[in-house]
C-alpha cells in the first residue's frame, strides 16, 4: 500500500480520495455553500473527515473540526459561533447531540466504522444513521465530481482548546500559491513540523486538534502514506510502526509517557528502525521523559513551538536540545521572535518577558466574531500565544510559563512551570499542576495538585521539603492536594481551570 490513507482495514488511494472530495464539492455547492461558508465536522479519525475538508476547500468553504468530546451545549456553541452551513457527523455522535442542533441546519451522517465503534464501545444500534438522516456516501455519490483548479490544503477554522474560557475560532486567510512569501512560509512550516514528500505517517491524535488536522490534510499533498489510528494506544502504535515501516510521527508528551510505561519486553519486541523523524509539541515535555525517548528511539526527536494562531515558528532537533536542555528551539527560516517587557520594550537575552512571534508570509488570521481579541494579542506585527520566556545568547527560546498561569503572591511573579518541573523529579510523582489560590495576606498563594504513580506514597511535608531543597522558599506550595488522576483534555494538556475554579468560586476576582 502506498500513496493513500489506511483507516482500519480500508485503504483509500489518493485518486479515489480526490474524486470523492470533488463529488463532495459538487454536493456542497448544491446546498448553496460557497466561498467563506463553513462546514462543521464532528468525527473521529476517518476518511470522510478528509473528504469533507477537501471538498469544502475546493469551493472556498472552510472546514470546522469540532471536539467530539464536547457536551451538547459546547457543540451548539461552536455551530452557532461558526455560522455552520452543514454538519457532517459520525452517526453515534449525532445521536448524542441531535436535540441541541440548530433548526434548519442540514446534517449528513457517516456510519460509524466497526473498528472505531469497537475502540470507543459504541453499541451496534448507534452506528447507523437514523431514519431521518441523509447518509454521507450515498449523498456525495449522487453528484458528479466538480472540476476546479488545485488549491492549497485547507487551513480550516480550528477552535482553541478553551482550557481557560470559551473556545475561539481561528480563521486564517487562504494561502495564495502565487505569492512567493507565502510559498516560503509554507515551506518553512512544513520543514518545522516534519511534513516531507514520501513520508509514511500515523495520525494518532484527534483531527480536531491543529497538528493532527494539519498532518491529516497536508500529508496527502506530499504523497505520503497515512494511517488513521482511531484512538491512541501505545503498543498498537509500535505495531503499526513496524507493520507499515512508518518514517514520520507527530506525538504529544503524554503519548511519550504512555509509551515509556510499557514493559521493557513489549518495548523491545518491535522493529522501529524505519523511524526518521518524530515531532512533538502541544504541551511541555519533561526533560526526563524526552531524554528517555531519545535513549530509546535515538536522536530523531524534533520539537517545535507555536500555536493555532502562530503556526510553528521555533524548532530544534535532538542534538540542539541535548546541547541546550529545556529549549524549544530557534526561529525557523523567516520567523521573528521577540521578548517584550511589561513596559513594551524589547528585552535583552536572558531576560524573561512576553513571547511574541511571526512567520513572515504566513496568511493572517482573525478570531471568528471577535476582531477585538485579535487586536489584543498583537504587537508590532507579531502575535503572542500567551507564553512567558526568554531567548539565550545563541537565540534559543526557553518557555517559563503561560502568562495566564503566572501567580502573583505578595507582588512577586511566580511561574508555576518551574515548580512543576521540580515536582516531576520527585520520586513517586506521575504528573502535577501548580496554580494560584486566594490568600488573604498575599493575594495569591501556591497550590500543587499531584497525581502519584501507582503504588507510590508521599506526604504533603515530603513534597514541600523537596521543593524547598531545590527552589526559593517563596516557590514552595502552601497547599498540596493529591489526586487519583488530573483532569486532562486528550492533547495531554491539564485543565488547570478545572483545578483552580473551586477555590475562586463566588469571588469577585480570579487572580
Amino acid at each position: 500500500m502506498d500513496n493513500g490513507v489506511l483507516c482500519g482495514e480500508t485503504f483509500t488511494p489518493y485518486p479515489t480520495l480526490r474524486e470523492r472530495s470533488a463529488r463532495t464539492a459538487s454536493a456542497l455547492a448544491e446546498l448553496g455553500i460557497g466561498a467563506g461558508d463553513t462546514v462543521a465536522v464532528l468525527m473521529r479519525n476517518d476518511v470522510p473527515f478528509l473528504e469533507a475538508a477537501y471538498g469544502a476547500s475546493l469551493i472556498g468553504a472552510v472546514p470546522v473540526p469540532i471536539n467530539w468530546h464536547g457536551r451538547q451545549a459546547e457543540v451548539r456553541y461552536i455551530l452557532d459561533d461558526a455560522h455552520a452551513r452543514l454538519l457532517v457527523a459520525h452517526a453515534d455522535l449525532l445521536h448524542g447531540i441531535r436535540d441541541a442542533l440548530p433548526e434548519r441546519l442540514p446534517v449528513r451522517a457517516v456510519p460509524t466504522p466497526a473498528h472505531i465503534a469497537d475502540r470507543y464501545g459504541v453499541p451496534d444500534e448507534l452506528r447507523a444513521p437514523g431514519a431521518e438522516d441523509v447518509e454521507w456516501s450515498a449523498w456525495i455519490e449522487s453528484f458528479e465530481p466538480r472540476t476546479a483548479p488545485p488549491t492549497a490544503p485547507p487551513w480550516g477554522m480550528l477552535y482553541t482548546s478553551g482550557t481557560t474560557g470559551r473556545p475561539k475560532g481561528v480563521l486564517r486567510q487562504p494561502t495564495d500559491l502565487n505569492d512567493p512569501a507565502a510559498v516560503r512560509a509554507m515551506a518553512a512550516l512544513h520543514a518545522a513540523i516534519g511534513m516531507e514528500p514520501g513520508a509514511r505517517t500515523i495520525i494518532s491524535g484527534p483531527m480536531y486538534h491543529t497538528a493532527p488536522f494539519t498532518y491529516a490534510v497536508g500529508m496527502p499533498a506530499q504523497g505520503a502514506f497515512v494511517v488513521l489510528q482511531p484512538r491512541f494506544d501505545a503498543e498498537e502504535l509500535l505495531a503499526l510502526i513496524e507493520r507499515h515501516r512508518i518514517t514520520h510521527l507527530y506525538l504529544v508528551p503524554t503519548m511519550f509517557v504512555r509509551l515509556l510505561q510499557l514493559p521493557a519486553q513489549t518495548r523491545n519486541a518491535y522493529d522501529l528502525s524505519s523511524l526518521v523523524k518524530v515531532m512533538h509539541a502541544a504541551a511541555p515535555c519533561p526533560p526526563s521523559v524526552k531524554r528517555a525517548m531519545i535513549e530509546w528511539w535515538g536522536p530523531i526527536l524534533h520539537e517545535y513551538y507555536g500555536g493555532t494562531e502562530s503556526a510553528a515558528v521555533v524548532a530544534c532537533d535532538s542534538e540542539e536540545w541535548l546541547a541546550h536542555p529545556g529549549t524549544v528551539g530557534r526561529p525557523v527560516d523567516g520567523a521573528t521572535v521577540r521578548i517584550y517587557g511589561e513596559d513594551g520594550t524589547v528585552l535583552a537575552p536572558g531576560q524573561v518577558g512576553d513571547i511574541y512571534v511571526r512567520l513572515n508570509g504566513l496568511p493572517d488570521f482573525t478570531y471568528q466574531g471577535q476582531p477585538e481579541a485579535r487586536v489584543e494579542i498583537g504587537r508590532d506585527g507579531l502575535v503572542t500565544c500567551g507564553d512567558v520566556g526568554y531567548l539565550d545568547e545563541d537565540g534559543y527560546l526557553y518557555l517559563c510559563d503561560r502568562k495566564r498561569d503566572m501567580v502573583i503572591s505578595g507582588g512577586v511573579n511566580i511561574y508555576p512551570v518551574e515548580i512543576e518541573a521540580c515536582l516531576t523529579r520527585l520520586v513517586g510523582v506521575k504528573d502535577c499542576a501548580v496554580f494560584g489560590v486566594p490568600d488573604a495576606e498575599y493575594g495569591e498563594s501556591l497550590a500543587a495538585a499531584i497525581e502519584l504513580l501507582p503504588g507510590a506514597e508521599l506526604t504533603e511535608d515530603q513534597v514541600r521539603a523537596h521543593v524547598r531543597r531545590h527552589l526559593a522558599g517563596f516557590k514552595v506550595p502552601k497547599l498540596v492536594v493529591f489526586h487519583e488522576s488530573l483532569p486532562r483534555e486528550d492533547s495531554g494538556k491539564i485543565f488547570k481551570r478545572l483545578l483552580r475554579e473551586p477555590y475562586w468560586a463566588g469571588r469577585e476576582r480570579r487572580i
